[in-house]
């Protein structure tokens, strides 16, 4: 697809700023006005984000434990404890995402037909008995020739015969010569229908899962959702076309691998992520600035990539190495020591540029854009060169880059993170421990008084067991008193979990979908937990809907752009639409399976069993199985095919001929006594009338029966 991409821009005369010649002067190569138009795009941006950083590096010191450096302790204050209240909570955060977006061990993303499929036909069907018809018309099964012929052939087509005006997508050569197709599906039993535009769309589904795979996008998705839930936004970039190198072994012995060239998906960290100022979404960006950190190596392989500039590359690898440290990076590497930095700082911009300020660079503007004032461009600078600019390839016109946030700020780019939510409770957390550690600390000891009037001067104040102090002789009064310190570390641990209550308020996550133990009320049964996890879940629910609105989604279609665009395949060509799937995972495929056999149960009503369709149902039984519903599921003319083969098959079988009821027996009598009493009702008990027992005894006095027979 690289080159398919490199094509595709030469066939269309797209901008691609040719390589400098190594004679030429540098002014040629280095593009001033273009450098300062990105740098000062770079700069704007990177002014607008300082307040965003110094929340970030809040929420990052609270995750990691560490103290800010202008938190001042005083003498008193002995203790330095720090409780990562917040680590647990962005992890669990992290977690739960996670198993949401993969519990179904796959991607969730999905693609169906639109709900009034333009381009191809929804569902088409044709009658099975008009093969036979046209089988008997042609005089038996051998040698059938097709009456529709081909075109050109002088052949006129029976009325309903030709398929032309139906849009099959894939399926037009497999149901070219179908008789009498139409649109709709089947009402009878010997309907066969089909579904062109669902086939090109599950075509499509499988074609772009298989490439998120090569991609590891689950990998990089779970990166983002990390940075989601500490800093509050994260960020997917692509896709783009590689070459990824497959391990293969001739039957020599000998290396020999396999280059496919596959769209690659990325994390890019939030850090090097330098959006508009004035956009609070992607859909209103108008461009974007990624800083990269290359060492010489990676800078020299931007040379294997299509439109790199090699001369201007190589300019500016003996330029040397020019990286500038922001303020932040050596509080989130833990680095103590200042240092410089062998690495190339590289700036890689996606926005529009002024035609005229390209003009002004020399740069010859094809004929279609010398009437637009602005161009969609991509421009890498490194050390004040450009090594890259060409023209935005992808039709239509974006921006690669997703960017989703854990908790919607409508009036920023960035979102708002979970260890933002409880930075204030974390610092109450840190200072009722610290209090409470420094109170037991002076609690746990014996402070001692000493009056040394009383004392033979120049001893030993120490204190160990089996100390002896030497006293003045005859001085009235105690020499060495004991003061127990009061202990209010209770009060301040209670403090502590109030602190922690108001943790769980402010971020939505509360202790025990993590793993808190001692549950009080309503959490102690079975019954009582399920509620309470299921009313956490709310908020959680948020962030996998952000996930779906603004990453899953505009992932999908830049895949289903970018096949369409570079690896084009009229076999997925149709009316589609990109659904994430990320919300749906929130249903447990155990829950999902419960319904539908519900709902089955309810649907083998005769009475509603014409409303429902089973074939769907038994399809997505299969996928809450994890089973793939296409291997074991047939649809709807496949069952009746099936059916029809099951019926035939039990025709063929000998059938038992029913047994005659043995001589004098009933059929009619349920009891199979033959029409006799014996054995039949039920045995008296005691003292009822009927019960051998009852002979040869007889009332006592006073009417109560004795205990035994009469002797």
């Amino acid at each position: 697809m690289e080159d398919n991409e490199q094509d595709y821009l030469m066939e269309n005369s797209r901008i691609a700023i040719e390589d400098a010649d190594s004679e030429e002067d540098g002014s040629r190569g280095s593009l001033s006005g273009v450098v300062r138009h990105v740098t000062d795009k770079y700069g704007t941006a990177r002014r607008y984000r300082r307040t965003e950083e110094e929340r970030w590096l809040r929420s990052w010191r609270n995750y990691r434990g560490i103290y800010n450096s202008n938190v001042k302790f005083t003498d008193a204050e002995k203790s330095r404890v720090f409780i990562k209240v917040t680590k647990t909570k962005v992890l669990a955060a992290y977690n739960q995402i996670v198993d949401v977006l993969f519990g179904n061990q796959r991607f969730p993303l999905s693609i169906d037909p639109t709900v009034l499929p333009d381009g191809v036909e929804e569902v088409v069907h044709f009658d099975l008995k008009d093969v036979d018809n046209v089988k008997q018309e042609a005089g038996g099964a051998e040698n059938i020739e097709s009456p529709y012929g081909f075109a050109g052939d002088g052949k006129d087509l029976p009325p309903g015969a030709t398929t032309q005006s139906l849009q099959l997508g894939s399926l037009e050569e497999q149901l070219s010569e179908a008789p009498n197709l139409k649109k709709g599906a089947g009402q009878t039993a010997s309907s066969a229908t089909f579904y062109p535009a669902m086939l090109a769309a599950k075509k499509m589904q499988k074609k772009v899962h298989d490439q998120l795979e090569e991609s590891n996008a689950a990998q990089h998705l779970r990166s983002t959702a990390f940075e989601m839930a500490l800093l509050g936004t994260g960020v997917l970039k692509g896709p783009f076309a590689i070459n990824k190198e497959y391990s293969n072994w001739d039957d020599e012995g000998v290396y020999s691998p396999t280059i496919k060239t596959v769209p690659q998906i990325g994390h890019v960290s939030v850090w090097n992520f330098y959006p508009d100022p004035d956009a609070n979404n992607m859909e209103e960006a108008q461009y974007i600035v990624e800083r990269h950190k290359y060492n010489r190596s990676q800078l020299r392989d931007l040379k294997k990539r299509p439109f790199f500039r090699a001369n201007v590359i190589d300019t500016c690898i003996e330029m040397g190495e020019a990286y500038v440290k922001e303020w932040w990076e050596d509080d989130i590497s833990d680095d103590d020591q200042h240092h410089s930095i062998e690495r190339f700082e590289v700036l890689e911009y996606w926005g529009i540029i002024d035609t005229e300020l390209l003009e002004n660079e020399d740069i010859t503007i094809p004929s279609e854009y010398k009437d637009l004032d602005q161009v969609q461009a991509n421009v890498w600078v490194v050390n004040n060169q450009v090594i890259r600019l060409v023209v935005n390839p992808f039709k239509p016109v974006r921006i690669p880059y997703m960017a989703a946030p854990y908790e919607l700020n409508p009036y920023s780019f960035f979102g708002v993170g979970l260890a933002e939510n409880m930075d204030d409770t974390q610092t109450l957390m840190n200072g009722f421990m610290r209090m409470a550690v420094d109170n037991a600390v002076l609690s746990g000891n014996l402070i001692l008084e000493v009056d040394e009037t009383n004392l033979t001067p120049g001893q030993d104040l120490n204190v160990y067991p089996g100390k002896v102090f030497r006293r003045q002789g005859g001085a009235p009064g105690q020499a060495i008193f004991g003061t127990k310190f009061p202990n209010v570390s209770g009060e301040n641990l209670q403090l502590f979990d109030k602190s922690r209550q108001l943790a769980d308020e402010s971020t939505g996550f509360p202790s025990f979908a993590h793993g808190q133990t001692g549950i009080t009320g309503v959490g102690r049964t079975a019954s009582g937990i399920s509620m309470l996890m299921g009313a956490a879940s709310g908020a959680i629910k948020a962030v996998i809907k952000n996930v779906d609105d603004y990453m899953l989604k505009p992932l999908g279609e830049g895949l289903f752009q970018f096949n369409m665009q570079f690896d084009f395949d009229k076999d997925i060509k149709g009316d589609l639409e990109v659904k994430a799937r990320g919300t749906e995972s929130l249903m447990a495929n155990e829950v999902r399976s419960q319904r539908l056999m519900q709902f089955l149960g309810i649907a083998s009503n005769p009475s509603l069993a014409p409303f429902a369709k089973f074939d769907y149902i038994i399809m997505e039984l299969a996928r809450t199985l994890d089973l793939d519903p296409e291997k074991i599921t047939n649809n709807m003319s496949q069952a009746i095919l099936q059916a029809k083969l099951l019926k035939d098959f039990q025709a063929t079988q000998p059938q038992q001929a029913p047994q005659a009821p043995p001589a004098g027996a009933d059929p009619n009598d349920p009891t199979g006594a033959g029409g006799g009493t014996i054995g039949t009702g039920v045995a008296p008990t005691p003292e009822e009338e009927g019960f051998s027992g009852n002979a040869g005894t007889q009332p006592a006095a006073g009417g109560e029966a004795p205990v035994g027979p009469l002797q």
